[in-house]
């Protein structure tokens, strides 16, 4: 009972996701992991990570521990930001482009991977906490360039409340939008869509 409230206690302070080798460093065998499996305290999310069951955990925590490298990206980040109303199908994230595609096959959450030059993966990237757990998401700024990149994914209605929001936002930072926009070389488009609210 001390160690199911221990490891309990473990779930909880990790947002309600452990990895093999965090159960293991708590002095769990195998077979102790097993039963854990067995008894259904914990559930396997996928090989190597375990969530405790009947603990709700959020979507945005699942996708920060198993993929910590992962940035919330495009029609995801526009949900969080208030940007747009459509709850995405699946979670966006955006990924380097020479990871190992088959190890985002999960089965819960929904994602949907974009992948990156890696050079792009770290701008804008900004950290929210969740249940105690750093997530990774792109800034405003960062999230509005993607919606110009990717217009031609995105449909009309989105896309153009992203722009108008993002207009209205008391929280945007035209001057770093501006310096974004000239690392992805979309300067233009920036100062057709946004130039002229300015």
């Amino acid at each position: 009972m001390v160690i199911i409230s221990m490891v309990e206690m473990e779930f909880i302070k990790r947002g309600g996701v452990l990895k093999t080798a965090e159960l293991k460093d708590l002095g769990l065998s195998s077979r102790q992991i097993k039963r854990l499996l067995d008894d259904g305290i914990i559930t396997k999310i996928k090989r190597g990570f375990y969530e405790l069951k009947d603990y709700i955990v959020r979507d945005e925590v699942i996708i920060a521990r198993l993929f910590p490298q992962a940035v919330i990206f495009l029609e995801s980040a526009l949900f969080y930001y208030g940007y747009t109303d459509r709850i995405p199908s699946a979670w966006q994230i955006a990924v380097n482009k020479y990871s190992e595609a088959t190890k985002y096959n999960i089965e819960y959450p929904l994602i949907e991977p974009f992948y990156l030059e890696p050079k792009f993966i770290n701008i804008g990237v900004s950290t929210i906490k969740i249940d105690g757990v750093r997530v990774r998401i792109y800034d405003r700024e960062r999230t509005l360039c993607d919606v110009l990149r990717y217009e031609k994914k995105l449909e009309k209605e989105v896309f153009n409340n992203a722009i108008n929001r993002y207009i209205e936002d008391p929280k945007k930072n035209i001057r770093k939008l501006f310096e974004y926009a000239e690392l992805f070389n979309i300067k233009n488009k920036v100062q057709t869509y946004i130039g002229m609210w300015l």
